[in-house]
């Protein structure tokens, strides 16, 4: 009997294990800057929860006081990978915040990285541009890629401070997104559904509570989502899905018919149009 408990108890610890290495967020420091595309920026520290730091760029636009975009990253991305939208709208005349979640780029590691936790680290990014410089700043935008734009729904969602959201690459549901990598490893439906709960349990949010199909229809403001057609790694229908369910609210979409999951380039491609959502958003001029 002992032994028959003691192999359990050593299954079950590594299981747990294997779920902890499985889904920590590989980190990719930046190698480049902002510089080596001609524009001007600060490096910045912000203060996130738990005493830990974030590691940003501020690339301030020519007017003080203009609209101000922050741009999060994707499980495992950084901010320099978000280069390439942040330009054109820099160009816009925006300022621009580029930011590494917890866990990624260089910023301060943690225990664990969810999608509650990018969130908590977009509201401090928020939280420092309204205190920033000696002028106040008006109004401020959220543009996410892949768990990132999960991240800065639910931020949105518990806020009035959000003018405007860019959704790149979203999932419609965690449940969803964690049984279609689970299936690759042929793991039983009924272990699946544990391992979901265990992860639940651990970033203490239900996924019904942080599912961006859940939390969009609670976005007070505009709302864009941008899904590559050629998405392997979340399906185009996750981003149907997520406008479906928000019923009679009106929700911008734009489909890219070239682009994976990671095509922020093919997405730079269409930046005029997610410029002239911000514009039809009052968002920009």
């Amino acid at each position: 009997m002992a032994a028959t408990l003691l192999v359990i108890a050593i299954a079950l610890g590594s299981i747990l294990l294997a779920i902890h290495i499985g889904f920590r967020a590989p980190r990719r420091e930046e190698l480049g800057t902002p510089g080596d595309y001609g524009l001007s920026y600060q490096e910045l520290g912000i203060q996130t929860l738990q005493g830990k730091r974030l590691f940003a760029w501020w690339l301030p636009a020519e007017i003080p006081g203009s609209s101000t975009m922050i741009l999060l990253h994707g499980w495992g991305g950084n901010a320099e990978l978000m280069l390439p939208l942040a330009i054109p709208l820099h160009n816009a005349g925006m300022n621009v915040l580029l930011l590494d979640a917890r866990n990624h780029g260089r910023s301060d590691s943690a225990s664990f990285s969810s999608l509650p936790r990018f969130s908590e680290d977009v509201s401090s990014a928020i939280n420092w541009v309204k205190t920033h410089g000696e002028k106040p700043l008006n109004k401020i935008g959220l543009l996410g890629h892949s768990v990132g734009a999960g991240a800065v729904l639910l931020e949105a969602s518990r806020r009035d401070d959000v003018s405007a959201v860019i959704s790149i690459s979203a999932f419609a549901h965690p449940e969803w997104m964690m049984r279609r990598y689970l299936r690759r490893f042929w793991i039983p439906q009924f272990v699946i559904t544990w391992i979901n709960r265990y992860v639940e349990w651990v970033i203490r949010h239900r996924f019904d509570d942080i599912a961006p199909m859940n939390t969009a229809e609670k976005v007070k403001c505009p709302i864009l989502l941008v899904h590559g057609k050629m998405d392997e790694t979340v399906p185009i229908s996750d981003t149907l899905a997520i406008k479906n369910n928000c019923g009679n609210y009106a929700i911008d979409t734009l489909l890219v018919d070239d682009a994976g999951h990671d095509s922020t380039d093919k997405i730079e491609r269409h930046a005029e149009y997610l410029i002239n959502f911000l514009r039809k958003a009052e968002f920009v001029s």
